[in-house]
């Protein structure tokens, strides 16, 4: 895409957390010690942002909070025309789809499932299974931070609650310690056949070579774009970890400027359009 100034986008998925642990606790597995960098707030990713013409984001609590989702929660107030939420709530509670509504009303469009929670024996619990039928219901989305391992589980899911959005994370971390194994591809892509199914184009920074420009990707993103259409992807930095070691331009322009293959328009849906629908809307 060669007028940078063309389109405002959107940044599906971020984190932020504030050094203030007396006003914001920490989950009982965390300590201020064990927050890297020790805070990355608000405006700070609106700075890394908006030189890339992304001026809306997507926070995901980050766990370090576990359920307590309070921070984000205030950044989405502070600065709604910004921010909209990916909150974490207890899914072996008796009634996490009350508080799934509670938090809808306050910004949240989605709901993040960690590796642990996505084993086929977890996902057939009552209260996942309640998770699901208030996402059908409700609009809300499904988000799973998994490797590809556990996308059988999320296939079985699919099956049985097919109207509910799910949002698989980061390319399901497939090139993660530097191996892409076609296997992963094969039943990534094969998530497509279900209508409800979104994929996250994103953290780059930690997937195959971890390397910017990041081209060894291309070819895996390529086969997830012919699966799933753009309309059903959509670009994530995944800051501050992003950052860490490489720039935000390094993420964003992979997408937007070393993909021949992704029409202009195509890279509108996935740089911003996609995740506008499903979290702005």
């Amino acid at each position: 895409m060669s007028d940078k100034n063309a389109s405002h986008y959107v940044d599906a998925h971020v984190h932020i957390w504030t050094n203030d642990v007396y006003k914001y606790g920490l989950a009982s597995a965390f300590t201020a010690e064990d927050m890297k960098p020790p805070a990355y707030l608000p405006d700070q990713i609106l700075c890394h942002a908006r030189p890339s013409r992304v001026d809306r984001v997507v926070l995901v609590q980050m766990n370090y909070y576990g359920f307590n989702n309070s921070y984000m929660l205030d950044a989405i107030k502070h600065f709604p025309q910004f921010f909209r939420g990916i909150a974490v709530v207890d899914g072996n509670s008796e009634a996490p789809d009350v508080e799934m509504r509670r938090l809808a009303k306050l910004g949240v469009r989605g709901f993040r499932l960690y590796p642990e929670e996505a084993s086929s024996s977890n996902l057939e619990k009552k209260g996942f299974a309640k998770m699901f039928r208030c996402g059908e219901k409700d609009r809300l989305a499904l988000c799973f931070l998994v490797n590809p391992d556990a996308l059988a589980a999320v296939d079985r899911q699919c099956k049985k609650f097919p109207y509910a959005p799910i949002v698989i994370d980061h390319l399901a971390r497939i090139g993660y310690g530097g191996l892409t194994r076609d296997s992963d591809v094969r039943a990534l892509c094969a998530l497509s056949k279900h209508a409800q199914v979104w994929v996250k184009v994103s953290a780059f920074y930690a997937l195959g070579q971890a390397k910017s420009p990041h081209l060894d990707l291309v070819p895996l993103i390529k086969r997830v774009y012919e699966a799933f259409g753009p309309r059903r992807l959509m670009w994530g930095s995944d800051c501050p970890f992003q950052v860490a070691q490489e720039t935000y331009e390094d993420s964003i322009s992979l997408i937007r400027d070393r993909l021949d293959f992704i029409s202009i328009e195509d890279k509108e849906w996935i740089l911003g359009r996609t995740a506008e629908e499903l979290f702005f809307n």
